[in-house]
């Protein structure tokens, strides 16, 4: 296939046998200070559980010199991984993990993870076992040997919101942030089982370890918009005094691409139109030409790099008969595109060859 159908694809799935040979997803990447790169992400092998309709399984790490080619880390854990599900089936976390976010304090690595158990769960029409995901945290040294923080839910330091709530029915993809009075401030999405729409939600914390939610703080777009369905995962940062937040966005008929919004507080956003044709600022490849990110385009990861412009992480997935009711027939792969110089509002994909 021409290099035209796979601009942009950074980081395919693993080889057969490895943890990670159907599907790897939600990378999510870090510059080190001695000038190395990681990227912790999740994914699955092709005999991970079926019932598990979702594109977690497991947690691996990989590391670059440039953050553009990357060489796996053989991780402890089954066929490679550094993290995984728990043994015990009690837990939270028994049945699969996805990685939310990793932060460096003080040489302590956190991962910032959300896990299911094997219950089964109905949205609308839609069954599937693991749907009820609750967020945890472990911790490492070395950012491959990782010790699980108990908490109070079954394991999980966030359990789902109250009856009624927004999030009573699932939590997941947590993403923390220190703010300036010291406390510790965490963005996560569910799809409320109400409206059947996602949204993101806000939880707070002066430890890490007890959090008090803030409740709903970014949703839906306007009917039609490539984010009518919603706001999925995120990636929020602040840059130049301002708070950024790059969202992926799901349309009512599955597609999904990736806006940008900004605050002034990181609790109120404000959308910023972007100049692709469906109003992202990254949008999914032309429905109908075979490229690998033809459906999809998501999970984003954005990196300000020194001379003024940015990376932009992302996972990509390819068209299918199903559309988005299939999703395990779906090819995740992990992509990166690079700013036109410091306008957050052009993305040119990477040709890695």
């Amino acid at each position: 296939m021409s290099t035209y159908h796979h601009l942009g694809l950074m980081f395919p799935p693993g080889p057969p046998g490895a943890w990670d040979d159907e599907r790897v997803s939600g990378p999510r990447v870090r510059s080190l200070p001695d000038g190395t790169w990681r990227m912790w992400y999740y994914g699955r092998d092709r005999s991970f559980d079926r019932e598990i309709n979702l594109p977690t399984g497991r947690v691996g790490l990989a590391r670059s010199n440039d953050g553009l080619h990357w060489q796996r880390v053989l991780g402890p854990l089954t066929g490679g991984a550094v993290f995984e599900p728990h043994a015990d089936p009690a837990r939270f976390d028994s049945a699969h993990v996805g990685v939310g976010d990793v932060t460096l304090t003080d040489g302590t690595y956190r991962l910032w993870y959300f896990g299911g158990d094997h219950t089964r769960q109905r949205f609308g029409r839609f069954e599937a076992k693991g749907l009820q995901l609750r967020i945890g945290c472990a911790l490492s040294t070395d950012g491959v040997h990782w010790q699980r923080q108990d908490g109070a839910h079954r394991g999980a330091l966030l359990d789902l919101g109250a009856p009624g709530t927004f999030d009573s029915a699932t939590c997941a993809w947590p993403q923390v942030l220190a703010l300036d009075d010291g406390r510790w401030r965490m963005y996560y999405h569910s799809l409320d089982a109400k409206r059947m729409l996602f949204v993101v939600g806000v939880a707070e914390s002066a430890d890490q370890l007890e959090w008090t939610r803030r409740g709903e703080v970014f949703g839906p777009g306007e009917a039609g918009a490539f984010d009518a369905l919603g706001v999925g995962t995120r990636h929020v940062l602040r840059h130049q005094g301002r708070w950024l937040m790059f969202y992926e966005g799901v349309r009512a008929d599955g597609y999904r691409s990736i806006g940008l919004a900004e605050s002034e507080d990181g609790l109120r956003w404000t959308r910023i139109p972007g100049h692709e044709s469906d109003g992202s600022v990254f949008a999914h490849a032309p429905r109908g030409s075979g490229r690998w990110d033809a459906f999809a385009v998501g999970t984003p990861c954005a990196v300000p790099m020194s001379d003024g412009s940015w990376r932009l992480y992302y996972v990509g997935a390819n068209e299918t008969p199903g559309g988005y009711a299939d999703e395990l027939a779906m090819r995740h792969q992990i992509g990166v595109a690079v700013s036109d110089g410091a306008n957050l509002m052009r993305w040119i994909r990477c040709d890695l060859g």
